[in-house]
């Protein structure tokens, strides 16, 4: 019964009819009444078109910066007056495929949420509200005045914490701590049919597992309150060299399996070369450390692998005690021993680490080009195959720009968010961060975009266990199929949270009637 619901869903989404009376845009938004801004001009609208992927451009009607939660609901509330008018919210406009986009629909600014975009610590209960629109970096100095962070984090800290907890938030702490959706104690919600509404894995949890990793399809998140840890001081930070895969595999499985660990554990694919981007440049950590490819095997193949670890420690701690436990850490692992690399930061300089990263890409004009990234998680029983197929075939050249591949522990994440994974107990989170030169042509951007075509139709062909993270898809029978035995329970959030489809167009998994 509940699936033939489903379906008719689904169908009613698809038709052509109309049950509203028919009103024009222009005059639904007329009177809006809200505190903040409605900009029709064509300079904020053409920001509002775009996003950092580069791939996509859609114009909105409007661009909009509420106040507050209560304006982003008048909006869309409005927005329910029309039979054709969307909403999509937009955080700092990080997406890669068009997803906070609405053509000729409404794009709400979370960054300008003004008295809505706080980040209030409760050092009692150790943790933070903050608004949807926040930056994390914002939420990184913040509770930093007060010896506190967050537990999970993402690597680039530029994002807003509604669009990251639409997604999940993954990075090296994930293995401990999930990822960021699984440190949100509660949220402030606004659904698909203008209400805001507070919730909790206690209360209205239906609608809070919905929105956590829900794509935006649910609602619009305007705060959320994240679980805090006393924050560290310093880091050791270390990188490692690996010839062969299944070592580089092992070593990284080890070490998010064990009881003492490091607290951070992520991995690269580099390429066996010179190349300053992509090669064996790219993996010291101060200017003063150096790649030396003598020190490798002599028979080595077209890629190497690195694991990045760190180990929080706090400046009054004995730098023989950090030492000793570094040493004792790294004993168990079979990385080349004479291409070791690391330094002591701060703690808020390691988490900023891309960051740093991104001054230098804007410097070289690439940051504001083309990113054709593609991101995946594949089950630990295919990681194998995948490296033979994909690391050491398709893109053994690289794909200039960081390549990230790491295990982590299915367990660590909610089953009742709407994210979907693989069905092994471990997986690999699998980055490919494209970046163009300062001036690409479109031949070129068009060549990386059917290359992760044709990775993805790679692992379909070959029977991997894998999702897409961040997914893009052009028809519902392609997010039927990535969604799986969850897709019912997807469409029936949907219909109990946004039943007319207002909510993130840009992702093309629902669409209004037209």
């Amino acid at each position: 019964m509940l699936a033939c619901l489903v379906e008719r869903f689904v169908a009613e989404n698809e038709t052509d009819s109309i049950l509203e009376p028919e009103k024009s845009e222009d005059s639904i938004l007329k009177d809006l009444d809200i505190e903040g801004s409605i900009d029709y001009g064509l300079t904020t609208t053409d920001i509002a078109s775009k996003d950092f992927g580069g791939i996509y451009a859609v114009k909105p009607l409007a661009f909009i910066r509420p106040a507050g939660a209560d304006d982003v609901a008048r909006v869309i509330r409005r927005a329910l007056q029309s039979p054709t008018l969307t909403v999509a919210a937009r955080g700092n406009g990080h997406s890669i495929n068009g997803q906070a986009m609405a053509d000729h629909g409404l794009v709400i600014d979370m960054k300008s949420m003004g008295h809505n975009n706080r980040i209030d610590v409760n050092v009692a209960s150790m943790y933070v509200d903050v608004g949807g629109g926040v930056l994390w970096t914002d939420v990184l100095k913040r509770c930093l005045g007060y010896g506190l962070a967050p537990k999970s984090w993402t690597d680039y800290l530029d994002l807003t914490v509604g669009g990251t907890l639409s997604n999940a938030g993954v990075s090296g702490q994930a293995f401990r701590f999930g990822p960021q959706t699984s440190t949100v104690m509660e949220l402030e919600v606004v659904t698909g049919v203008g209400v805001i509404t507070v919730c909790s894995d206690s209360q209205n949890s239906e609608l809070f597992f919905s929105v956590l990793g829900g794509l935006g399809q649910f609602g619009i998140i305007t705060r959320a309150r994240i679980m805090l840890q006393h924050a560290p001081d310093m880091v050791r930070w270390i990188r490692v060299v690996y010839s062969e895969f299944d070592e580089f595999t092992r070593d990284a499985e080890l070490l998010i399996m064990s009881e003492e660990s490091f607290n951070y554990v992520e991995g690269f694919v580099i390429v066996n070369s010179d190349d300053p981007v992509t090669g064996w440049p790219s993996v010291p950590l101060a200017s003063n450390q150096s790649f030396d490819p003598t020190h490798l095997p002599k028979k080595t193949g077209p890629v190497l692998y690195f694991l990045e670890l760190a180990l929080h420690y706090n400046k009054h701690d004995d730098s023989s005690t950090v030492n000793t436990l570094v040493e004792k850490l790294l004993r168990r692992l079979t990385f080349v021993k004479k291409l070791r690399f690391e330094i002591d930061s701060t703690y808020m300089n390691f988490l900023l680490r891309v960051n740093h990263a991104e001054q230098a890409a804007r410097g070289s004009g690439i940051w504001d080009t083309p990113h054709p990234w593609l991101n995946m998680f594949v089950s630990k029983r295919d990681i194998a195959a995948f490296n033979r197929v994909v690391f050491q075939n398709i893109i053994k050249g690289g794909v200039n720009g960081p390549l990230l591949t790491y295990p982590v522990l299915r367990s660590k994440w909610d089953s009742r968010s709407s994210v979907v994974l693989p069905q092994s107990d471990i997986f690999y989170l699998v980055a490919l961060l494209r970046f163009t030169h300062a001036h690409p042509k479109e031949s070129e951007i068009k060549q990386m975009v059917a290359q992760n075509n044709e990775i993805v139709q790679t692992c379909i062909k070959n029977g991997f266990d894998f999702k897409l993270y961040l997914p893009h898809y052009e028809s519902t029978v392609e997010w039927k199929k990535h969604f799986g035995d969850q897709w019912i329970r997807f469409v029936e959030r949907k219909s109990q949270f946004d039943p007319k489809a207002v909510l993130a167009p840009g992702q093309k998994i629902f669409t209004r009637n037209h």
